[in-house]
């Protein structure tokens, strides 16, 4: 009997050993609580077993790297419904534990960064179409772990990094996706088409005006040209005309060998010829004078 009762004494023992003191394994910081005296003491306890009384409390937070993952329902840009599983990597800050557990307390995820988290990945993922999310999914996770860096600033906890996966776009989105594409392509191609025919048209339009524009310059340089041969004739004809004076007249008269000139002095009653080149002479007035016979009609 008595060694019945040395056995449950032990228990007794381990028991209430057990229900005094709290062990902090490596990873963790925890912090004492006396609920009859000073509440919450700002010391940070690291791994270790921690004796307390019965009545009071030491509460243990986890400073390790810890993931969470959500499921998130979000609208692209063209209004269509994408699903995604977004994973967040996180912790408190060791050295501020005290002030997470007076301001926030250990469910500080769903508290405080679950809902910032969806609020950030909906608003980036309203940026992008939906097609262009799967592959963008680096990108928009980027994106998705500044917002809520920003948001959770001054909450004692640090973000180490954002991923998306599972990316799951609705069947029917996908059919509805191919057809706005088809008909987007098929507007493109129209829109092609149109814009190969305008120029099409502009290129005839030009070559037209070309050749009209080579034909008026043809017919004006063959204008010009007549009007120049014109003035040239007219010029030359001047020219001419000035130059046949009468005094170059008589003398071309004179120095020609067929010339003959009538004299009819007052004193005499018949005709002198004067032949200046009869082939006795040189030219010129010291050639030889011949009388002939009276010439009928001739004045005097």
């Amino acid at each position: 009997m008595r060694q019945w009762m040395g056995i449950l004494l032990i228990i007794a023992s381990m028991a209430a050993w057990q229900g005094c003191g709290n062990t902090v394994h490596p990873g963790q910081r925890g912090l004492r609580w006396y609920p009859l005296t000073e509440g919450l003491t700002t010391e940070t306890l690291k791994s270790g077993f921690y004796w307390r009384a019965p009545w009071n409390d030491i509460f243990i937070y986890d400073v390790r790297l810890q993931s969470y993952t959500e499921t998130v329902d979000a609208l692209s840009s063209d209004d269509l419904l994408v699903q995604l599983k977004t994973a967040i990597i996180m912790r408190p800050i060791i050295d501020e534990v005290y002030f997470l557990a007076q301001e926030i307390g250990p469910d500080f995820y769903p508290r405080v960064v679950k809902p910032e988290l969806l609020a950030a990945v909906r608003s980036v993922v309203s940026n992008y179409p939906m097609v262009s999310v799967p592959e963008k999914s680096a990108e928009i996770a980027s994106k998705v772990q500044a917002v809520v860096v920003e948001k959770l600033k001054g909450r004692h906890l640090e973000v180490h990094s954002v991923a998306l996966a599972d990316i799951e776009l609705a069947k029917i989105v996908l059919e509805a996706v191919e057809r706005k594409q088809a008909k987007e392509q098929e507007k493109e191609q129209k829109e092609f088409e149109l814009v190969i025919a305008e120029k099409d048209a502009e290129i005839a339009r030009r070559r037209a005006r070309g050749e009209g524009d080579a034909v008026r310059i043809r017919s004006e340089g063959e204008a010009e040209g007549t009007k120049i041969r014109a003035m040239g004739q007219a010029r030359a004809q001047e020219t001419i005309t000035k130059t046949l004076t009468p005094e170059y007249l008589r003398y071309k008269l004179y120095d020609s060998p067929n010339a003959k000139m009538v004299l009819v002095p007052d004193n005499l009653q018949v005709p002198i010829l004067l032949n200046p080149n009869d082939g006795r002479g040189t030219g010129g007035l010291g050639t030889t004078m011949h009388a002939e016979e009276p010439l009928t009609g001739v004045g005097r």
